[in-house]
């Protein structure tokens, strides 16, 4: 972790009136004081100057050379091979057979993402205004809609446990599940630990991630193993720790008898996740690595190509922020470039 990454804010929530932290670089212009979420590449990758150059679309190859990250991740090694190998799709897997279009957020924080920046008739109407235009992009995959709640969230203060993280409760789950079944889309539980662990954090959901359609998050930037306070630094999960969650979800689906379920981990830098060629691979659990900065086209293209195409696990996901990626005259980019992208990204999420 570089001396050059601030701390961001957290963002407002209820109860002790915070949120998760994020983090803003040089790179993409960010003051500390505003929210916002994570840049695509280190301070040390080349960054955008101030007067942003618009990209206009796809018209690149991922470098193999240079001082990028992508160009770094690349070096020295054989092209990744994608599709991943692996055990094929059990009956009832929604990947690779669709692209799942995702909204993230949390209803209690206008300033999490769009589950609560926006009321949710205008929320859902956005949602279906991007799967149609997916649907149009690429009719050759259907597309699944989603919402991704964020129900464990990183916490400024230590709270009774000195845990540094808030719960939500059932009634909250229970509302945005309601909101999903109004689209017949998944439902995805996003946990930040913040001083706890993924272990402590997973098994108080089961009950609903024992219904079949609403699956998992992982989130490695608020996993905070030396002890340091969310927001501080960037954090980080293991192998180990992904694999921990495959097993209890593959259980999960064996029990009860459901489809498999998907695992999405977060990730915009390299530390983030340490020894990812280890994850396991089970048919009854799908697992997206998600490509989760924001920044530029020409950044966020050279973070995908870092931290997802050039360590394969099995999917790729790509977010995109309506607010973030259009910083300092900069532009969101659109269905047409991630379908440009090796791995095309089955997992899109809206922030």
């Amino acid at each position: 972790m570089t001396s050059r990454v601030l701390p961001r804010v957290f963002a407002a929530s209820i109860l002790l009136g915070l949120a998760a932290t994020r983090f803003a670089t040089s790179a993409v212009a960010q003051s500390s004081t505003k929210p916002s979420r994570k840049p695509s590449t280190k301070p040390s990758d080349k960054a955008a100057p101030s007067a942003v150059k618009i990209d206009s679309g796809p018209k690149y190859a991922y470098p193999a050379n240079g001082t990028s990250a992508a160009a770094r991740a690349l070096a020295g090694k054989p092209a990744p091979v994608w599709p991943v190998p692996g055990p094929a799709p059990l009956a009832g897997s929604v990947l690779p057979a669709k692209r799942i279009i995702a909204y993230y957020g949390n209803p209690f924080s206008k300033r999490m993402g769009v589950l609560g920046e926006y009321p949710k008739p205008e929320m859902l109407a956005m949602l279906d205004r991007e799967v149609a235009a997916w649907a149009k992009a690429d009719p050759s995959t259907p597309v699944q809609p989603a919402l991704h709640l964020i129900t464990t969230v990183a916490q400024a203060d230590a709270g009774k446990d000195g845990k540094y993280r808030m719960r939500h409760g059932d009634a909250l789950t229970e509302k945005v599940y309601g909101w999903a079944k109004e689209r017949n889309a998944l439902l995805f539980l996003d946990v930040q630990v913040g001083l706890s662990t993924i272990q402590e954090e997973l098994p108080r959901l089961e009950s609903w991630l024992s219904r079949p359609d609403v699956h998992f998050g992982m989130d490695p930037e608020f996993s905070m193993k030396d002890g340091t306070k969310p927001g501080k630094k960037i954090g980080s999960y293991d192998a180990a720790d992904v694999n921990w969650v495959i097993d209890y979800l593959a259980k999960l689906v064996t029990d009860n008898k459901l489809p498999p379920k998907i695992l999405v981990v977060h990730r915009f830098t390299k530390p983030m996740l340490t020894n990812a060629s280890k994850i396991k691979r089970d048919p009854r659990v799908q697992v997206v690595m998600h490509m989760d900065g924001w920044g530029p086209p020409s950044l966020k293209r050279d973070s995908y190509a870092a931290y997802v195409y050039a360590e394969p696990v099995q999917f790729a996901g790509f977010k995109l922020f309506y607010k973030n990626d259009r910083r300092s005259g900069s532009r969101m980019m659109t269905p047409r470039d991630l379908l440009a992208l090796t791995p095309r990204p089955l997992y899109i999420q809206y922030q």
